[in-house]
Parts: structure tokens; sequence; C-alpha cells
């Protein structure tokens, strides 16, 4: 008796079944970026910014929180990044230019502006605002806590906050008479936080006047001299003025006025007083909801949410610079104090 090889038993209907369940359970299991990497397709976000460039904190902390997710760069995501560098009025172009490519989801951030170029842009591809001021206002949403369309994401400029900068610099300063506000007339939010900050002076007895620089160029035309030196200033929050916030606290450290700034990294670069959302954290979750939409969440169903974290920073240093002596009151209810 001879023996073959023995033949190859038939695959059943039934280990089909069982063969392309294990496959789908397996898919499940992946990150939403390995799934479409395994299947030759890695996942493209698009930033749309009003920055120079990627090399900030706010940048590295979307990028570290998604690769904790699992999206490697150059492997199963790629990052199409559009600057606009400080120029507002460019902002559809790039916008065009990420809705051609296409990219899977588009990611705004440092200004209101790049989220109504997004939206104006594409009514598919999903949008996450990583920063914005009031999307309600802007008709970007239809509320915070039901979006509505394709876009949601994160404000940076709570209701309210430039008041609470206003009581910050009167506790400083409690002799203050009036404010000037540095603000940039081309964000499309300036408008509505320069009322918001001018009744808010008005209710503590104080009078504002406006110091504008509407691009890179006209900040940099401004001069020590341009400020008073017994009028403190209050920086309003805007995307062009953190690319250049070291050109800012120079200039305002060499008019020796004293200063209350949107975010902490003015301060830690030798400004007065700092107080205002911290950035990084909107970034971080931002990649949050850029992780959950590639899952399958639709924009709509995301609320918008406002900030969470804050951040009230003193600069010991800076006071003594400008010869300010701060009660042990105020520096007791930082968060952190630079000595």
């Amino acid at each position: 008796m001879t023996f073959g090889p023995r033949a190859a038993a038939p695959i059943t209907r039934c280990k089909i079944v069982v063969l392309v369940g294990l496959a789908m359970l397996f898919a499940a299991a992946l990150p939403a970026a390995a799934q479409l990497s395994a299947a030759g397709k890695p996942v493209r976000i698009g930033i749309l910014s009003i920055t120079d460039n990627e090399r900030n904190g706010e940048f590295e902390a979307f990028r570290l929180t998604l690769r904790k997710l699992g999206y490697i760069e150059g492997n199963n995501i790629i990052l199409d990044w559009r600057f606009a560098r400080g120029d507002y009025a460019g902002m559809p172009k790039l916008a065009a230019e990420l809705v051609s490519i296409p990219v899977d989801i588009i990611v705004t951030a440092g200004s209101e502006g790049a989220a109504r170029a997004a939206v104006a842009a594409t009514k598919t591809i999903p949008i996450v605002m990583a920063t914005s001021s009031d999307p309600v206002a802007a008709g970007l949403v239809q509320s915070l806590a039901r979006p509505g369309g394709n876009i949601t994401g994160f404000t940076l400029v709570p209701s309210g906050i430039n008041a609470k900068r206003l009581d910050l610099l009167r506790l400083a300063l409690p002799d203050i008479s009036a404010v000037a506000v540095l603000l940039n007339p081309a964000n499309p939010s300036s408008e509505a936080r320069w009322r918001e900050t001018v009744e808010a002076a008005k209710a503590l007895g104080l009078a504002a006047t406006q110091i504008a620089a509407a691009n890179v160029d006209a900040l940099r035309a401004l001069r020590p001299d341009s400020f008073h030196r017994t009028t403190p200033v209050v920086v309003l929050s805007d995307g062009m003025f953190a690319d250049h916030r070291r050109d800012i606290v120079t200039l305002l450290i060499a008019a020796r006025v004293p200063t209350v700034y949107p975010q902490r990294e003015y301060v830690t670069m030798g400004g007065l007083i700092a107080y205002g959302p911290n950035v990084p954290d909107n970034f971080r979750r931002t990649a949050e909801y850029v992780d959950r939409i590639l899952k399958g969440a639709t924009p709509a169903d995301l609320p918008v949410q406002e900030p969470v974290r804050f951040d009230f920073v003193v600069n010991l240093r800076a006071a003594r610079l400008l010869g300010i002596n701060l009660s042990r009151s105020f520096v007791g209810s930082a968060d952190e104090v630079i000595d």
C-alpha cells in the first residue's frame, strides 16, 4: 500500500464565517489610523493656522497626544501644514488647498478666522477647532452642546475672561485710572473682545484706549513711546501675537509698562502677569477629538468644549524691574510665581 500526501481539508462556509468574524474583531480593536494604514491609506490631517510654523509648545502637545493614541507621522498619519503667517486674508486659499488634497480631517488653530475659512471650503470634511472665541456668535455652530454641522472643537476665550484680567490688573495696581488694550483688528473676533474689555473697564471706573497691530509689520513698527508709562496694558489673545510674543514682551519691557498677558508663555519670557487658558491643553484635547472622529464619531455630536485649565502666573523679577510692589495676597493667589 502506498501513501501519498494528505489532501487538503476543504474550507467550509462555517470556517469562512469564523475567519471573517475574527478579522473584523481584530480590525475594530485597532486605532482608526492603524486600520487605514493597514489598508494602505495613512490618515491625512490638515492643519490650518495663523502662525508662522509648527515649532511651538501647542503643536508639540498635539503631536505628542496623537503619538500616545497610536498615530505615527510618516507611518499611519500625514500632517499637511498650512500657515497663514499672520495674513487672515490668505486663509481661504490655504483652506481650499487642504480640501483639494483631500485631507481626512482639518484642525484649525490660532484664530476663529481659520475656522471660518475651513467651513467655507468644505461642508463634508470634519473640522476641529483647537482655539476659537465664540463659535455660536460667529455662526460656526448651532450651539456648544450640539454643533450640528461638520465642525466642533474648543474655545479659548470664554466670556468674561478679559474682565477677569482687568480685575487682576486692578488688584495688582489699585491706583490705576486707565488701561491700553493691544489687539489685532484683522482678527475677526477682536471687535467683540474689545467691546467686552471696554465694558469691563467702565465697570471698574477705568478709561480704555486701543493700540492696534493688524499684521507683523505693524506690530514691529510699535515703539516704546507708543505706550504711556503710567497706563498699564492688556494684551488680547491672538494667534499672530502668540507667534511673536517675544517681540511683544521685549517691547513692553522697554516701554516699562505693567502688562497682563493672555497666556503664561508671555510671562516665562519676562512679562509681568498672565491669566488665561492653558493653550497646550486645548491642543491635547483637540488630538483626542481627532481620534474620536477617525473612529466614527461625527462633529455634529461632539460638543464644543470650553477651557478646563487656566494659568495665573506672576513674574516677580518683572515686578522689581518695573519698581512695582505686589501685595503678598496677590502673589499668593497665583498658580505659579517666577522669581
